[in-house]
């Protein structure tokens, strides 16, 4: 699989709910930190997003689309100096794939809603994503189809339609991160955006290949054509980090993944190129945070009683 595959794949959307708005006159409504992914599709008018602590705000028009990981509070508004409504409040009502009025209407319309995910590190990644992507009009049609094939599949259950919805959520988020890739980025970091370049994404590709392999810097460097020096300075420029720290992060995420899926502790430190149990776990714990033994399903079951 190719690098943004990979890291996707380690998370799963268990959960979404989308509603049409239309609103008018002075409005504005806030999407408190929930730990998933908004998004939030323009039809006709426009409207801001604001965030916290930031004098400007992101304006989308028709056709417009912006999906963020709900760490932070966001505001869709019509004016910011508008005290907010909460979201969840306004569309508590609202039953999944209708459409709610706010005011008059008219004056903006679009879809917005939310994914849930599940995985024993989603919150991980997520961290790694943007604020805000805003994916402007005229990359946006295929994402446009792909929400208003989810908001029926909500408003019209059917059968197997929870299976579907889970595909769509995870299909619009890959096309949202594929067109904010391809719009370009320059001067952010990240690995989303080292994907964009491709001596960059070839070696993400090997690492994440065999990341139980002894890799060192100069062999990364040779694979892809770079002199040692110039690979390591453009890697930590636009991934954030060495390449040895993301190998080391990588390689704890794939590890909590089959340590979830029940395999061995001392089998997957193997795998993931760890010498010592005693080894794997202090990188584990250090990088995400619990030991080996906390990611097993049963670990958590009996924390949460």
């Amino acid at each position: 699989m190719d690098p943004l595959s990979e890291v996707l794949s380690l998370i799963r959307p268990v959960s979404s709910a989308f509603r049409g708005l239309d609103a008018g006159g002075d409005w504005s409504l806030v999407y408190p930190p929930f730990g998933g992914v908004c998004c939030v599709a323009i039809r006709d008018g426009d409207c801001l997003l604001c965030r916290e602590g930031s004098a400007d705000p992101i304006e989308l028009v028709a056709g417009d689309l912006a999906l963020w990981p709900s760490r932070e509070p966001l505001r869709l508004c019509s004016r910011p100096d508008i005290e907010p409504v909460s979201i969840m409040d306004f569309m508590a009502k609202v039953p999944m794939g209708a459409v709610a009025v706010w005011g008059s209407g008219d004056d903006c319309s679009g879809v917005g809603g939310y994914f849930g995910f599940e995985g024993s590190h989603a919150q991980f990644v997520l961290s790694m994503l943007p604020p805000v992507l805003h994916v402007r009009a005229e990359a946006t049609a295929s994402l446009r189809l792909s929400i208003e094939r989810l908001m029926s599949e909500l408003r019209v259950p059917q059968p197997g339609g929870a299976l579907v919805a889970e595909h769509l959520a995870q299909t619009l988020l890959i096309e949202a991160l594929r067109c904010h890739l391809n719009a370009g980025a320059p001067g952010r970091s990240g690995w989303l955006f080292a994907l964009s370049d491709p001596q960059l994404c070839e070696a993400l590709g090997l690492l994440h290949a065999e990341p139980g392999r002894d890799w060192t810097l100069r062999e990364l460097a040779r694979r892809v054509g770079m002199s040692r020096s110039s690979f390591a300075a453009r890697f930590a420029s636009l991934v954030g980090e060495t390449p040895m720290a993301y190998l080391t992060r990588w390689r704890m995420m794939v590890g909590a993944e089959r340590i979830r899926k029940g395999e061995p502790v001392g089998q997957v430190a193997t795998a993931m190129g760890y010498a010592s149990n005693s080894a794997f776990s202090v990188a584990f714990k250090r990088t995400l945070g619990i030991s080996p033994s906390d990611a097993r399903p049963s670990s958590r079951a009996d924390s949460s009683r």
